[in-house]
């Protein structure tokens, strides 16, 4: 039972951080050009995406998380303040 928690644990872990990196990387789609995008659309562009320093945020949360220092439930309110606040 306990195997078998640690393991969907660390399986919901590798994928909020696969997600997180996958998010960071430029596309390999051709990028829309920003002068194209109205101008307070180009500005809060960058705002909204994850920055590095979000991503590395996730991935000391994820970590914590996996080895049991933040329950799920915090762990879940933590991403959503990086997130969303």
């Amino acid at each position: 039972m306990i195997l078998r928690r640690a393991a969907k644990t660390a399986g919901r872990t590798a994928l909020i951080v696969k997600t997180a990196e996958a998010v960071s990387r430029p596309r390999a789609a051709a990028p829309q050009p920003v002068a194209a995008m109205p101008p307070a659309a180009a500005a809060a562009a960058p705002a909204g995406g994850l920055t590095p320093e979000k991503i590395e945020t996730l991935k000391k949360l994820a970590e914590l998380k996996t080895q049991g220092i933040l329950s799920e439930a915090e762990f879940e309110v933590e991403k959503a303040k990086l997130l969303h606040g």
